[in-house]
């Protein structure tokens, strides 16, 4: 498995432009979001009752994100802890948004939004976007974003 700065390193190559990282600081996340939300908005089935009915935790995007977090946190264990805040957030954001609109369709549209503007910055770039090279990278994406904005910071 390659380290967490070999993932970030081979990221980096295409995403220099100024403008295409900027797109991608606003987007990488939203994707992430709409992803949880549309998860979350899949009925929970055999789900119910686990967790003593509580929606945040009987939700499929707790399930996936379970999964996700494993991949994070055998990269890095700071990297794992920065998304699982992160994941958490999103959990709690999409759980708002469930309480005064369809989460489905705010999470669709943001997804389709987000996935041009993703697409336009690379146009910008003019490199084609890492995960058509390796689709592990739709993972590292979100990572890289958190990791440059604390960076910066």
């Amino acid at each position: 498995m390659k380290a967490l700065s070999q993932w970030f390193d081979e990221y980096a190559v295409s995403h220099r432009n100024e403008t295409n990282k900027a797109i991608h600081y606003i987007c990488v996340p939203a994707i992430f979001f709409s992803i949880v939300g549309l998860l979350m908005s899949i009925p929970p089935f055999f789900l119910e009752g686990v967790f003593g009915n509580n929606f945040l935790l009987e939700n499929w995007a707790t399930v996936a994100l379970i999964f996700v977090m494993i991949f994070y946190f055998r990269l890095s264990f700071s990297m794992g802890l920065k998304m699982l805040v992160f994941s958490i957030l999103c959990l709690l954001g999409n759980y708002f948004i469930s309480s005064i609109a369809p989460l489905w369709l705010v999470s669709v549209i943001i997804f389709v939004v987000a996935w041009i503007g993703q697409f336009y910055g690379h146009k910008i770039e003019g490199v084609k976007p890492s995960f058509l090279k390796d689709i592990q990278f739709l993972l590292i994406g979100p990572a890289w974003v958190i990791e440059n904005v604390f960076k910066n910071n």
